[in-house]
């Protein structure tokens, strides 16, 4: 009925626990980009199909996946090594596929965000949705900043309301930072290169509602300090205690690191070639 496909990279401690939880998916596959730990052993150990191809993208890669990897059910899970599916996500997944008519080419799905135990209801604003089950031949995927978007729909995409677990804090604040680090650059990237209309921040598409809004509200002075009055205050993320305090500093710092590299992307292209 469902497919499960992993991306991994240097996944060795993850993996296990994401995999573990996936015991109801007709197939495993992990789609590996050049791990240099036992991320492959690891997953050819646990039953897992290993493949690789270099990374380019998220969007890239999950396109790549659909192409290649011989699935042989309809639906196709996409799940990340620190996510983790729950008894419940399974159940919901398994009879949203199930029941689904012939237009639905996917669904939005949700995560916790978990950190310290605690998870961060209110300073991540749940639900938050990404498109993650898809039907075979009915939508791809584009990259889109450091993440993906759904495209070349055929179809409806419908939300399935009951989340997984995403551990996305489980290699530690350094390894965090260092990615969006990363991260910071290739967003900046997209919301300069990005044309969105300022009726598009009220869309009733979600996707493009919150890249939108993402885009006007980047270019605001001081957007990085509403970002966190937005997350720690207005959102509840001060009822989370030091948990949802961190998360609120640190995801202003990552916006303040997408704003300055946006304002040193538009000095560069003012530079006149020497």
């Amino acid at each position: 009925m469902i497919s499960a496909i992993i991306l991994t990279f240097n996944e060795e401690n993850d993996l296990p626990q994401c995999l573990d939880s996936l015991d109801w998916t007709d197939q495993n596959f992990v789609l590996d980009s050049g791990s240099t730990d036992k991320t492959c052993e690891v997953a050819e150990r646990m039953g897992a199909k290993v493949y690789r191809n270099e990374f380019r993208g998220f969007g890239q890669q999950r396109s790549w996946a659909i192409d290649h990897i011989p699935v042989k059910t309809d639906w196709i899970l996409f799940i990340d090594a620190d996510e983790v599916s729950t008894p419940e996500f399974a159940s919901a997944a398994q009879t949203a596929v199930r029941t689904a008519n012939s237009n639905v080419a996917g669904f939005y799905c949700c995560w916790k965000m978990m950190l310290y135990g605690k998870w961060l209801k209110y300073s991540d604003s749940f639900p938050k949705w990404q498109f993650r089950i898809l039907k075979k031949g009915k939508a791809r995927y584009r990259d889109a900043g450091h993440a993906m978007k759904e495209s070349e729909i055929q179809g409806e995409i419908e939300f399935l309301h009951v989340p997984y677990l995403h551990y996305a804090f489980s290699k530690g604040w350094t390894f965090w930072f260092n990615r969006h680090n990363r991260y910071s650059s290739l967003e900046a990237k997209e919301r300069l290169q990005t044309n969105y209309k300022i009726q598009d921040m009220v869309s009733r598409n979600q996707s493009i509602r919150k890249e939108a809004i993402k885009q006007f509200m980047s270019r605001l002075p001081g957007w990085p300090l509403i970002r966190f009055a937005h997350s720690f205050f207005f959102k509840g993320g001060i009822l989370e205690g030091i948990p949802g305090l961190l998360y609120s500093i640190n995801i202003s710092i990552y916006e303040y690191m997408i704003q300055l590299k946006m304002f040193e992307m538009k000095m560069e292209s003012k530079k006149e070639p020497r």
